[in-house]
Order: structure tokens, then C-alpha cells, then sequence
């Protein structure tokens, strides 16, 4: 019998048919490191894992008494959140791998951020169930809170390429972290920065816009040579296309909402919003199209 390092009495070996079925003695608990699948002798629920107690508590409305919709709202913001932080998680190893010399990860990885960027503006239209009159109820309560703020929103931007130093100091109300978070971003290599490396591991000139732009049309029109490279490259512009396409379908519910009202963070609202439409990530991998 050996002991867990809590101090409580480990139970029989996998394979042990304790181990299955449980017995009186050990409650079906397990060796030390080993797991045992079932309700018989858990040691984690569901619940505990997922922390789900302390997660269905972040919902708290602002409005007295509490607006229908202000659930609705919260939620989806939230959301957004979370799958922002899987976003980060999975564009930071794309990049780490690019810099790496690797090709087949990064393009999994960017493939697996282009699925959830089709959710996120999947999630626009569960919003867009909530008419201007019902958000108006709480509106005000969010000022000056706006989604312009979004710190991991800009790391998204900052770790693609677009990379705005001015964000940081626009960002008044950042904490010393947040602000930390995103001047690393900054000094970071970028995603772009990865792959021009790895152009440059296979012997790619990348020093000048005209030279890299010879070098993405050379791989273009070899692709039975250059094919991992170029799978990478319409990966980064995938997610390039559908962070814009977010962006627009963003602007036609800040319209159908609010109109032209500014923003609740002191922005132009709409206007603001609308003036980013054009910006990309890679410019260089869209200018290649003309080229082709």
C-alpha cells in the first residue's frame, strides 16, 4: 500500500479489480498519480475542475433594478474574453513555431483561430437580438467602460503585426499588469516577424518591401516546391480576412444599436469603428494578389 501526499491511503493499482469496482476499505481510490475514470472514488468533479461556482458569479449587472438584456450583454462580452485569452494562447505558438523553422504547427494552430474567429462573429448575431430600446434601458450604466478598452483585443492586434504603441498610452485606466501585458506585445516578435523568418531559413531575401514581395511571388509560383510555405502564408492571411470580417460585421451592430452615438468609452462609436475597416494585418500577402 502505498500513500498519497496528503497523507490519505492511496487505493489498489490499475488493472486491480478494487480499482474498478471499489471496496469498503479504499472507497475505489487510486495509486498516487494514477486516475480513476467514474463517479467510484472521484477526487474532481466537473464543477471544481471548470471552477464553474466562481465563473456563474462574474455576471453581475449594473442596472437597478437589473435590465433583461444586461445578462445578455455581459455574457457575450465575457465570452469574447475567454475565447480572446485561446486566441492568444494558440497565435503565441504559431509564432513560437514559425520562429522555430516549423511550418506544419503554425498552420494548424492558425487553422484552429480561424474556427473560433467564425464563432466570435457568429456570437454578433446573438446580440443583435437585443433591440436599441432594450440596450438603452442600461446603457448609460456602462459609461465610461467600452470595448475599445479590451487589453487582450490588443494583444490579438499587437501579436499579428499591427502593432499601435499609441494604444498604450490611450489606454488610461490600464493596470500596471495590463500595461505590462501589452508593451511585451510590442517588443515581441509578431507573427509576421516568424514568418519572415522562416522565408528567410529557406534562403528568401525578406530585407525590403520589393524584396519580399519577389520572394512571396516565388513562392506562389512553386508551389510543389514551396508548398508548406505557402500553406502557412494563406493561413496568416485567413486569419488576417477574418479578423476583418469580424470588424465589419462589429460596425453593422454598433449601427443597428446605437446609430451614430458615441461610445460609451468617449470614442466616436460607429465612425470610430468604421475607420478601421481598412487596416490589415499583412499588408504584403494581400499586395501579392495583384502580383499573381
Amino acid at each position: 500500500m502505498t500513500y498519497h501526499p496528503s497523507g490519505d491511503r492511496a487505493g489498489p493499482h490499475v488493472g486491480d479489480p478494487r480499482a474498478r469496482t471499489g471496496s469498503p476499505e479504499d472507497g475505489a481510490a487510486v495509486a498516487e498519480g494514477e486516475r480513476s475514470f467514474g463517479e467510484q472514488g472521484g477526487r474532481l468533479t466537473y464543477g471544481r475542475y471548470l471552477r464553474i461556482p466562481q465563473l456563474l458569479a462574474q455576471q453581475q449587472p449594473e442596472s437597478d433594478p437589473p435590465a433583461h438584456d444586461e445578462l445578455l450583454f455581459i455574457t457575450i462580452h465575457q465570452v469574447y474574453e475567454l475565447w480572446f485569452k485561446l486566441l492568444l494562447h494558440e497565435l503565441a505558438d504559431a509564432r513560437d513555431h514559425l520562429l522555430a523553422g516549423e511550418t506544419y504547427v503554425p498552420r494548424v494552430r492558425l487553422e484552429r483561430c480561424q474556427v473560433i474567429e467564425r464563432l466570435l462573429m457568429q456570437q454578433v448575431d446573438v446580440i443583435d437580438t437585443m433591440t436599441p430600446q432594450d440596450f438603452l434601458t442600461f446603457r448609460t450604466n456602462l459609461a465610461p467602460a467600452s470595448g475599445f478598452q479590451s487589453v487582450q483585443f490588443r494583444e490579438i492586434e499587437f501579436l499579428s503585426g499591427l502593432k499601435d504603441p499609441g494604444f498604450v498610452e490611450r489606454l488610461r485606466d490600464l493596470d500596471p499588469v495590463e500595461r505590462r501585458r501589452l508593451r511585451a506585445r510590442l517588443a515581441e516578435p509578431s507573427l509576421w516577424d516568424g514568418f519572415l523568418s522562416l522565408l528567410a531559413a529557406h534562403g528568401f531575401a525578406v530585407d525590403t518591401p520589393e524584396r519580399r514581395l519577389a520572394s512571396l511571388a516565388a513562392v506562389a509560383h512553386d508551389r510543389g516546391r514551396y508548398g508548406a510555405l505557402w500553406d502557412v502564408a494563406e493561413a496568416l492571411l485567413a486569419h488576417d480576412q477574418a479578423w476583418a470580417l469580424w470588424r465589419a460585421r462589429h460596425v453593422l451592430m454598433a449601427e443597428r444599436q446605437i446609430g451614430t452615438k458615441p461610445g460609451t468609452g468617449g470614442s466616436a462609436g460607429a465612425p470610430y469603428l468604421r475607420s478601421r475597416l481598412d487596416l490589415r494585418f499583412y499588408p504584403d500577402l494581400w499586395a501579392l494578389r495583384a502580383t499573381l
